[in-house]
């Protein structure tokens, strides 16, 4: 088995592109959610919050060729691919063109704004804003797609249409490539543009925050007064590589990924179960051959929905025990759903790297049904741990949980 070392990283979000913006947010407890006055031409859209990305900008160097099958959510996951193969010293080596890298990453959909165009087609009997490019900024893969293409990768492609997974499982998949064997690099990750048809699959659900007026004190992850979730936008990208490989070429080490566990609920499309919640943390335990008691902290999936704070907490809990630290970016953040496997994974090893976790925003009274566990709350918390977990789960009862080990020369 090979070794799978992090060696660049990058995100987008709407509190900004690169971790000290970032970190410096969260210190201030300055939300990203804003209320979103363009949906108020959707009456029956009942949440007016999002945590829309509002500072990106196409990069000048990008040619229209290269545009011409990209959507928004590839704009962003291609921009945090591009700045994560520049930190990690790659982005004009010839060895990520030869075959050698490949990309795994993936989002909840595509651009909606060609969704839209193919739906008034059927609605309406017309071509009117389709190309030949619409279906590419469209499908499913088109980040993974559009990844591959920019930056000339031959190597697999794995895509990960999987709801609040996406990013996630996009890690897990590319770090299983590597560790196999089946190549030395690759890129992986998540993305998703913010977009009302994606509040209205939760409004629909009764799982949206209404606090309208109020959008700094929404969501509220593990919260007894939280109200649902709040959609957010954005995108990250990790440069996983075997070991020796980097190595070799003198790369900075940020972290070790040791295990991965993913599995699936198998019983209901929308309603989270603790026990494979739980089972899917084991595998990643296992995985990386480690005890529970190995992990110093847990980057929770946190939504703010009522059965997802409680069904994943249980599960935490129950294989922690009640003194393992939590928390959950999406308060700041909002769910940023393909993103936000990708995104927790780069805070989870920046964090675990200078030895200070971020706490829940609006978290002040735990939900007595959730979990008892070390809740971080008010203000960051200095630790020093050595293993930390990530975990996301989604729609479909998709569950994942990677495990990320501090570097140390070993």
């Amino acid at each position: 088995m090979k070794r799978v070392v992090v060696t660049g990283m990058s995100g987008i979000t709407s509190l900004g592109s690169d971790w000290p913006t970032i970190a410096a947010a969260f210190a201030a407890n300055r939300s990203g959610i804003r209320r979103m006055d363009n949906w108020d031409c959707y009456p029956e859209l009942n949440t007016r919050l999002g945590g829309p990305v509002t500072d990106f900008s196409i990069p000048g160097h990008w040619t229209r060729k290269q545009l011409r099958s990209m959507g928004r959510v590839s704009h962003l996951v291609v921009a945090a691919a591009e700045h994560a193969l520049a930190q990690a010293g790659l982005l004009d080596d010839p060895a990520i063109r030869d075959g050698r890298m490949g990309v795994a990453c993936g989002s909840s959909t595509g651009s909606t704004d060609e969704i839209k165009a193919f739906g008034n087609m059927l609605l309406n009997y017309t071509a009117d804003g389709l190309n030949a490019n619409s279906y590419v900024r469209m499908m499913p893969h088109t980040t993974a797609a559009n990844v591959s293409i920019f930056f000339g990768l031959k190597g697999r492609v794995i895509p990960t249409s999987s709801a609040c997974t996406s990013g996630s499982q996009g890690i897990g998949y590319a770090y299983e490539a590597i560790r196999f064997g089946r190549l030395p690099l690759m890129l992986a990750g998540g993305g998703e543009e913010l977009c009302p048809t994606e509040a209205m699959v939760f409004d629909a659900l009764y799982a949206t925050s209404l606090r309208n007026d109020a959008p700094h004190t929404s969501p509220r992850p593990y919260d007894s007064a939280r109200d649902g979730l709040v959609i957010g936008e954005g995108a990250g990208m990790l440069v996983l590589e075997e070991l020796e490989h980097a190595r070799a070429r003198g790369a900075t080490i940020y972290a070790e990924i040791v295990g991965f566990g993913s599995n699936a609920d198998g019983q209901h499309t929308t309603r989270p179960e603790t026990a494979t919640m739980r089972r899917a943390m084991e595998l990643a335990l296992q995985d990386a051959g480690l005890p529970a008691s190995a992990i110093g902290y847990v980057n929770g999936h946190g939504t703010a929905t009522e059965q997802g704070d409680i069904a994943e907490t249980l599960a935490t809990s129950e294989l922690f025990g009640p003194g393992m630290p939590i928390s959950s970016q999406k308060g700041f953040l909002g769910h940023t759903l393909g993103a936000c496997g990708a995104l927790e994974a780069w805070f989870s090893i920046e964090m675990m790297n200078s030895d200070w976790y971020v706490h829940n925003l609006n978290l002040e009274q735990v939900d007595p049904r959730c979990g008892e566990l070390d809740y971080l709350c008010g203000e960051p918390r200095i630790m020093r741990n050595e293993y930390v977990m990530n975990n996301n789960f989604a729609f479909g009862g998709v569950n994942t949980s990677l495990v990320f080990r501090r570097w140390t020369e070993s």
